[in-house]
């Protein structure tokens, strides 16, 4: 790392943008007020209202692969999804690229070290005041650690502000990386020091005890799953400074640690599950949609309609459901994605599309019969043919299965255009496709549902969406705590915590009976779909390599489709059924393969060469 005169920003004019940038976050009258300009250091560093500005800012910043208003390729990189949207890059992937995912962000990072001095400098600031906000800028100093070690392994920890004195030697800013274990280890004891100095009320857009808590049970569960499973790899991942590789005899106390952060946001009782639906599938959607009495959010990236929006549901939303007559699906939700939702009577999910000796197809009544008795949760992520959004339900259809009597066989008839009928008046393609080649339609014959806002406009470019990004919940803090006392041997504790969320699901209570690693790494998949969980739970399980490995004959190296039909059989009971072939999603080109070199995303050549003492990742 290189510290140099091009980061030593004006405070001036850093305050000033800060305050600016920062202003639709916070709320208060004193958005509506016009900044000078000029604001003085002295101004910004004895008004509360203008540090709150500088945090916001902050908060702005903070790094995420992806969400709602970011990256939505992300979401179209692992098996949750395929891209649908214009121009076909994410399908066509050869190999994951060293450099994905890479942050080494040591500009805000140094900002907010400069925050934390200035804060506690501060002459016209009480006691009271300068501990707030100190604890507020190790919050996020923290924070910007977690998404660099989870990426990058061991950085080098700088916690306080440097200036280059313009000498020509500038070995005294250049600093080594430190062990991977180190920065857990410092996320951890900050987090710890400064849990009790943050507010202890509930609010989900700032910073509190409970966000802290729950960051810590997420960072130290990360640890402790890089401590176990890189050393239990035949060839552990490691560096000989220990930049990358955890010991294995550390993995037990990092549960711990994880286990009682969980343990404290559960004891408080100020968070549960989100319950206010009898509708299980309506229910799970609410429980990250609904601003109103939701007590299972802990912490979000907020938007209002009032000048701060994000543009989400224009891009995801069906076909048919269009607001603006534009873009739409970006995203289609692949088959390996509903099928890991399992049946409620604890079989797994594969669909049923064919007799069992495979010489017919399984007819069904209506197009959403097919997923009877599955997970509720499968309804609240992804809408699948016959299924409704807004009150409608979304026409997907691929074609029409016609009966030919001449060589016994199904002929299948389909068109290239949405709408579509034969001479009869049926209905050939659905208005929502799914279509092979056309953009901002499905390709896999699902749509997502999960963020998707339903209220009207919510879909037109002028207007948007205010539909909150949920960083942390309370589901993830049971299922957090439910695998950290698995590891620690506690299987009747684990169970409790993850009976809970499958019973709030729709399973009946205690649906699992004994507990394994893979039943947890199940639950997570289908209960955080689309929440950024999934690529880095397998890079810290050290399962990445296994599940994408690159071999066209495994199922979870491409996205699948799942086409519905209409069947056309004049006199015959199966006239008017329903049946779904399988296939590989049309656009799809590309195989999922993660190497070993995924794990540490690589560091640029460029801080490299600045820093000698920067050792590289390994593969790279």
């Amino acid at each position: 790392m290189r510290i140099t005169s091009k980061f030593v920003l004006p405070i001036v004019a850093l305050s000033l943008s800060m305050y600016i940038a920062g202003c639709d976050f916070l709320g208060g009258d004193f958005l509506d007020r016009k900044p000078n300009d000029l604001l003085l250091e002295d101004q910004v560093w004895s008004d509360p209202k203008l540090i709150d500005g500088v945090l916001a800012n902050f908060y702005d910043r903070l790094p995420e692969w992806k969400a709602l208003n970011n990256n939505h390729h992300g979401f179209a990189q692992v098996d949750e999804a395929m891209w649908s949207g214009g121009g076909n890059d994410p399908n066509n992937l050869v190999n994951y690229p060293y450099d994905w995912w890479r942050i080494w962000d040591y500009n805000l990072v140094r900002q907010i070290n400069q925050f934390i001095e200035k804060v506690q400098a501060a002459p016209k600031l009480t006691e009271e005041q300068k501990q707030a906000y100190t604890a507020e800028g190790r919050f996020l100093r923290a924070y910007m650690y977690f998404e660099m070690v989870k990426r990058m392994g061991g950085v080098p920890l700088i916690t306080q502000t440097y200036e280059y004195d313009f000498s020509g030697d500038p070995s005294y800013l250049q600093f080594p990386r430190n062990t991977e274990a180190e920065v857990y280890d410092f996320i951890s004891s900050e987090l710890e020091a400064i849990k009790d100095q943050l507010p202890t009320d509930t609010n989900p857009s700032r910073a509190n005890k409970w966000v802290a808590l729950a960051m810590k049970s997420r960072a130290m569960l990360y640890a402790g799953s890089i401590a176990k499973y890189n050393n239990l790899m035949a060839q552990p991942i490691t560096l000989p400074g220990g930049e990358v590789g955890i010991p294995a005899d550390r993995a037990t106390g990092y549960y711990e640690q994880a286990l009682a952060a969980a343990k404290e946001i559960i004891d408080s009782g100020l968070y549960s599950l989100y319950n206010n639906n009898p509708d299980k599938g309506a229910n799970f959607y609410e429980a990250l949609t609904s601003k109103q009495n939701n007590p299972e959010v802990i912490w979000v990236k907020d938007w209002t309609l009032e000048g701060k929006y994000h543009n989400w549901t224009y891009n995801m939303i069906p076909r048919s459901l269009r607001e603006d007559n534009e873009n739409g699906s970006e995203l289609s939700p692949s088959l390996n994605l509903v099928e890991a939702f399992e049946y409620l009577d604890g079989s797994p999910g594969k669909l049923k599309t064919r007799t069992e000796d495979g010489s017919d197809y399984v007819y069904y009544d209506n197009p959403e019969d097919i997923f009877a008795n599955k997970d509720p949760r499968l309804w609240g992520t992804v809408i699948y043919p016959g299924a409704e959004f807004k009150g409608k339900e979304v026409n997907i259809q691929a074609g029409l299965l016609v009966w030919n009597e001449e060589k016994g066989d199904y002929d299948i008839v389909t068109s290239n255009t949405l709408g579509a009928k034969d001479e009869q008046g049926n209905l050939i393609v659905g208005l929502d496709g799914p279509h092979p080649s056309e953009f901002h339609v499905t390709n896999t014959g699902f749509y997502l549902r999960k963020y998707v806002d339903s209220r009207p406009g919510a879909g037109q470019r002028g207007q948007g969406t205010d539909m909150w990004w949920v960083r942390y919940r309370y589901a993830e803090v049971l299922l957090n705590a439910a695998e950290a006392a698995l590891e620690l041997g506690r299987t009747g504790e684990a169970l409790s915590y993850i009976n809970e969320v499958r019973e709030r699901a729709g399973f009946g209570p205690n649906s699992l009976t004994s507990l394994t690693i893979e039943d947890i790494q199940h639950e997570r998949q289908v209960e955080f779909a689309f929440e950024a969980h999934r690529l880095f739970d397998l890079k810290r399980w050290r399962i990445a390599h296994e599940v994408w490995n690159g071999d066209p004959s495994s199922r979870n190296t491409k996205i699948y489709a799942l086409w519905p039909y209409r069947v056309v059989r004049p006199g015959d009971p199966r006239d008017g059924k329903y049946v779904y072939i399988e296939q590989v999603a049309p656009r799809f080109s590309g195989l999922r393969n993660f190497r070993m070199g995924n794990y540490y995303s690589s560091i640029s050549d460029g801080v490299i060469s600045a820093n000698p003492k920067i050792v590289r990742n390994p593969f790279h």
